[in-house]
């Protein structure tokens, strides 16, 4: 990942034995999983959770690269970047590591994320406090 980005959100969880798939590895679905997980996390904390009834952030595509496979026990830690912002839209970043292997980069992610109206069913402008928010460290 090259794109200018700033670490804003930093989340652990457990490597579960049914993350796993007949291989002996967690399963790649299960990495959309992890950081599905982890961006909900940060707009949680940011004060952005999903508000069906309001506005909100809605993900309008992401990726995987898998670098190196994880497997079970263990726990990960998936940091969350934020990169450009634009009108009514934003990038983001994840990379996930093992906490016992904090040098080994097991995977990058990275999604694009619009704001929308979800009464008018449409994007609208990220609000400035919003924008202010997401790009703050929480």
């Amino acid at each position: 990942m090259t794109a200018e980005r700033t670490l804003v959100h930093v989340t652990r969880m457990p490597i579960r034995w049914g993350d796993m798939d007949m291989m002996g590895h967690v399963n790649n679905a299960m990495y959309f999983t992890y950081l599905e997980t982890a961006r909900i996390d940060w707009f949680s904390a940011a004060g952005a959770p999903p508000n069906p009834q309001g506005e909100g952030p809605v993900l309008i595509n992401a990726s995987c690269t898998f670098l190196k496979q994880l497997e079970y026990p263990g726990e990960i830690e998936i940091r969350t970047f934020v990169g450009a912002f634009g009108r009514s839209s934003f990038e983001t970043y994840h990379e996930i590591r093992r906490v016992d292997q904090p040098e080994v980069l097991n995977a990058e992610g990275a999604a694009k994320v619009v704001w929308v109206d979800f009464t008018a069913g449409k994007s609208k402008p990220l609000p400035e406090e919003m924008r202010e928010r997401l790009s703050r460290r929480c």
